[in-house]
């Protein structure tokens, strides 16, 4: 752990490096529980940092698309910043047009985590914890929350969440990092090669809220239940491709036979020229894919280059967007001294 920078308001932010044996290099950092760079090796061995972010940490505090950051009280949208839990109204900050986005203006992506190495075995982690206070971003009830962060041996980036509410409350968590296997700041994902175990999506209204639909994937510009690229999709004409200006939607993980806290696969990413491949496996029952739609040509990254439309693409496991409003879907409701616990992981590794 090294001190990593002091924000506007006078707090130490601290920086954790994570290392395994394989030359894979993870760096965090305690504001926003941020993922500020993930390190590692192409097929021909050559190491470079697959994950957006900047050089400092004062632009991490500027306004930013969430890079690495800890998504919530509440991943993705809530319509119109409003939700009822057991008859009382909660009104929330619209931050994205009328809507309610990843927790709000202050959002656990811009709070102080507390930060502490931890291992187990050959595996080294960083557990962050953060009291979210009762009302706070107009959410209910008091919440604990512990992320922790492991890079293991097999070059698994492991996340865990662990939430314990003090009064009835929801919550819904996600890690907001944006991946391009070609290297932080080389060019755009559209030739990344996507599976995704999903034969459903939820299709948006022109606020990005879901209408309530649990749509087909079949026929569509979202199938990707075999390997297609990005690209093959993201310019045609559908309407739900127009609506988000791209791919910014929650895929329905096919589940079938598992329980709520065993993992599942969501994904296999795939970039020809460098073989770098990234699979997603998570406990979520939702998965948000994002290809960075609203990157504009103002954000400068950690390399030094500039960040364009479809520079890097997002694979937020989750529960469902405006699931408060949305009786149909998984309930993000938490009950008091009820445990919660959510396990994601990101594996890398080469096609040879």
């Amino acid at each position: 752990m090294k001190e990593y920078g002091i924000t506007s308001d006078g707090q130490t932010v601290h920086e954790f490096t994570l290392t395994n044996n394989n030359q894979v290099e993870v760096k965090v950092i305690t504001f926003g529980g941020i993922i500020t760079s993930i390190r590692v090796q192409d097929r021909n061995g050559i190491v470079n940092n697959v994950a957006l972010g900047f050089k400092n940490l004062e632009k991490y505090e500027d306004e930013h698309p969430f890079f690495g950051a800890i998504a919530g009280r509440y991943a993705n949208r809530i319509a119109d910043g409003k939700f009822s839990l057991g008859g009382v109204d909660h009104t929330l900050a619209q931050n994205n047009g009328k809507n309610s986005l990843h927790g709000g203006l202050k959002g656990f992506d811009k709070v102080i985590w507390s930060g502490e190495a931890v291992s187990d075995n050959d595996d080294t982690g960083v557990q962050l914890t953060y009291h979210s206070q009762n009302g706070e971003e107009g959410y209910p009830g008091a919440l604990d929350v512990v992320v922790t962060y492991w890079l293991t041996q097999a070059n698994e980036l492991k996340i865990t969440y662990e939430l314990t509410a003090h009064a009835r409350t929801v919550a819904n968590l996600t890690n907001h990092s944006y991946f391009n296997l070609k290297g932080e700041g080389n060019g755009t994902i559209y030739d990344h090669i996507l599976t995704l175990n999903a034969d459903h999506y939820t299709p948006t209204d022109d606020t990005q809220i879901p209408t309530g639909e649990i749509a087909p994937v079949t026929g569509t510009p979202f199938d990707f239940t075999t390997p297609k690229t990005i690209s093959s999709g993201l310019r045609t004409p559908h309407p739900q491709i127009i609506t988000g200006a791209g791919y910014d939607h929650n895929y329905v993980l096919n589940r079938d036979g598992l329980s709520d806290d065993e993992i599942g696969f969501v994904a296999r990413v795939y970039e020809p020229t460098t073989g770098r491949i990234m699979e997603v496996w998570t406990t979520e029952p939702g998965v948000q894919f994002y290809t960075g739609n609203f990157l504009e040509s103002n954000l400068v990254g950690a390399s030094g280059r500039v960040y364009r439309q479809s520079d890097g693409l997002a694979l937020e496991t989750q529960h469902f967007p405006d699931s408060p409003n949305q009786p149909n879907f998984p309930s993000t409701v938490l009950e008091p001294n009820e445990p919660y616990h959510s396990t994601t992981i990101y594996k890398f590794s080469t096609d040879s």
